[in-house]
């Protein structure tokens, strides 16, 4: 129960809710995985999550072996609205490649994406569950609104320099990425499936779409294991990718993970397995929860000085005439 995806059920069924709020009691990371959580960190949140990876490859036609290291880093972070989120994902890899006849190597980013995801569903705002106090058992079952998945929406943009051996084209380029992401919680919350429809490179030589489908599992209160299936399709590259790994809850604001990857082909032939860290500090949002229970404590204790005080004035006034 580590990610958002284990634990927003009974987050958001059992504690008591000053505004509508995204963040949760533990650290929501996207990692191991690839795919998009569809809620975002909460408002004023800010987390980091890093990895580091090691690939090799064989290519049977182009006859060549490749083996490397490589880093990716996302930066999330929650502004203006509760389902706004803001992201900056960066990889960067190092990988050499041996042919019969040479060898060569390729160093540079795989990726740079900065963009914004919203949530434009939750099926959960403004609902409450039924909590049965005598049955563990019962607040497990299955309910019909786990079928219905939360929405959002991710818009950004690819940043390519000039002369990246891992882009199709040896000009820099921007280029947009847009995403659809969904996320069903399933089994009280032990469960959880999230799909991302992505369509990425729009309007380049070689447009990418594609898929992630994973199914995440909280085994208990620090442990949790995931499987997914991510394809994609272009003139350039298509492929399809399944992945396994765990990720362990050091505290509510630290993950630490572990993952594998491999797909079904010798054109090339990939494997990838890393390990990584997610952190958050959510020290802003906690001072504005509780700035938001001072000023609603205070506002009752008005109220209630001011039904004091016109119960004295009435006294008063009732007095004149006894």
């Amino acid at each position: 129960m580590f990610k958002i995806k284990n634990l927003l059920a009974p987050v958001l069924f059992f504690l008591p809710q000053l505004f509508f709020a995204q963040y949760t009691d533990v650290i929501n990371s996207n990692r191991p995985g690839e795919t998009m959580s569809a809620y975002s960190v909460g408002k004023s949140v800010i987390q980091a999550e890093l990895g580091f990876y090691g690939i090799k490859e064989k290519h049977d036609l182009l006859d060549y072996d490749a083996s490397g290291l490589g880093t990716d880093f996302t930066l999330r972070y929650g502004a203006f609205l509760e389902q706004l989120e803001f992201i900056f994902d960066v990889q960067y890899q190092m990988a050499n490649y041996d042919t019969p006849y040479t060898s060569y190597k390729r160093n540079n980013f795989r990726q740079t994406v900065l963009g914004a995801k919203y949530l434009i569903y939750d099926p959960y705002k403004n609902y409450k569950r039924e909590v049965n106090i005598y049955s563990y058992k019962a607040n497990r079952n299955f309910q019909w609104r786990e079928l219905i998945p939360a929405v959002s929406v991710f818009a950004g943009a690819n940043f390519v320099g000039a002369d990246n051996p891992y882009y199709f084209s040896p000009d820099g380029a921007i280029s947009p990425k847009v995403s659809l992401i969904t996320q069903n919680i399933l089994g009280g919350g032990s469960w959880v499936f999230v799909t991302n429809i992505i369509a990425d490179y729009i309007g380049t030589d070689y447009p990418s779409y594609g898929y992630v489908l994973t199914l995440t599992h909280g085994f208990n209160d620090k442990w949790s294991g995931f499987v997914e299936n991510q394809g994609y399709k272009s003139d350039f590259y298509s492929d399809s990718i399944i992945r396994g790994g765990a990720a362990y809850l050091l505290s509510a604001n630290m993950q630490v993970d572990a993952s594998i990857s491999t797909n079904f082909k010798n054109t090339p032939s990939i494997l990838y397995g890393g390990v990584g860290v997610s952190w958050r500090y959510d020290g802003w949002y906690k001072e504005k929860v509780i700035e938001a229970k001072n000023n609603d404590r205070a506002k009752k204790n008005l109220d209630n000085e001011k039904s004091v005080d016109y119960q004295e004035k009435e006294r008063r006034r009732k007095a004149k005439y006894e």
